[in-house]
């Protein structure tokens, strides 16, 4: 098959969904079919690089007004059109009666626009742009969610019929897995840590539903309690926010969190591997990467009980309440001490999310989204 992907705007650093199209690029050169990857360009973005203000706008002109042409274009080479993420559904337009399927990532932006989300509002525009995004999500060939939770709001807020919607996992975008002592130490000394150094890992970005506030208020609870006193806090992502930042400074928790920017993959590899546990208090997820990530590499698991995350991890995550920050640093401190029983679990739990198990599946839509084209 000739497969066109079609990726985000890269002036949206939208870092999931670009590794995700990457995972999808080569696994499917590797199964023997031809690739070709495209996503709008930033031409008048580069008047104003930046994704608010007068930016965002002519983002919307590069997005809307001069990629369809490019798209168009692009199809007489494919046979089938995967659109990468349902934030780009508006090209299906363009499309007509064009083979092609799009991966659902999560519903939270059009749930915010209708009103569901009050922790995340969202003003006159953004409310017309999740409505141009689930009009086209409703003439879609072919959906795929990437989990039941997700599944189950794509089904309850659209009018796709259930036969043109399916669940595909995420693979692992990365080989993740245990890495060696030494490589560790080496790499821990990298980023100023040290091999000995105990401490929980946070993975994410500013995002609201990524609950770093929350993260910093568990942790500051939990170094209360005698067993986590000797706990650090390590933060992977984007900077952290002004007002965590002065959080962080009122209740003297400078010297117990470690702030790292963007790292590389083998440096996370690294901090999964040595970390205590994961802390990953999401208040909604479309699936919680970072949740298997750390788990193929031994990482036990602090997770919201919430689906999917409880979805995803199933028995080998422990589960708490993200909003109640002070039971949550008690579940933690009982259990800091039943965490080796945990790692092989783990193991276990994130061999079920494979690469090759997400390409053999997507492999299997496209074939179906093409034998209903010949019938």
């Amino acid at each position: 098959m000739r497969i066109l992907l079609l990726s985000t705007y890269l002036p949206d650093r939208i870092q999931s969904i670009e590794k995700f199209t990457q995972v999808l690029e080569n696994g499917l050169k590797k199964f023997g079919h031809e690739v070709r990857t495209i996503r709008p360009k930033p031409i008048m973005a580069k008047i104003k690089p930046t994704s608010t203000g007068i930016g965002k706008w002519l983002g919307y002109i590069d997005k809307f007004i001069f990629f369809p042409k490019i798209l168009q274009k692009s199809l007489s080479w494919a046979d089938i059109v995967h659109i990468c993420d349902h934030s780009s559904a508006p090209y299906i337009q363009y499309l007509h009666n064009f083979p092609h399927v799009v991966t659902c990532n999560d519903m939270l932006a059009i749930r915010s626009a209708l009103g569901e989300i009050k922790e995340n509002p969202t003003r006159w525009t953004g409310k017309q742009l999740q409505r141009m995004i689930l009009n086209g999500l409703n003439k879609s060939q072919r959906v795929v969610c990437i989990s039941e939770q997700t599944k189950s709001d794509l089904m309850r807020i659209s009018c796709l019929n259930p036969d043109r919607v399916s669940r595909i996992y995420m693979g692992l975008n990365y080989p993740y897995a245990p890495m060696r002592e030494s490589i560790r130490e080496k790499k821990l000394k990298e980023l100023n840590l040290d091999l000995d150094t105990q401490f929980l890992l946070h993975v994410g970005s500013n995002v609201w539903y990524k609950n770093r506030f929350g993260v910093i208020s568990i942790f500051k609870n939990l170094i209360r309690y005698d067993n986590a006193k000797k706990l650090f806090l390590v933060m992977v992502g984007r900077s952290l926010t002004t007002e965590i930042k002065e959080f962080m400074i009122t209740h003297n928790l400078n010297y117990k969190v470690r702030e790292l920017i963007d790292i590389e993959n083998e440096s996370l590899r690294a901090l999964y591997s040595s970390a205590t546990a994961l802390l990953f208090p999401s208040l909604q997820e479309g699936f919680g990467w970072p949740l298997i990530e750390a788990q193929a590499c031994g990482c036990p698991v602090f997770t919201s009980e919430r689906p999917p995350m409880t979805e995803i991890c199933g028995t080998t995550g422990i589960y708490l309440d993200p909003e109640n920050h002070k039971k949550a640093a008690e579940i933690i401190s009982k259990s800091l001490s039943i965490l080796d029983r945990l790692k092989s679990k783990s193991l276990e739990n994130a061999n079920k999310f494979t690469e090759e198990a997400m390409i053999t599946a997507y492999i299997q839509i496209y074939q179906e989204v093409l034998s209903q084209k010949q019938k």
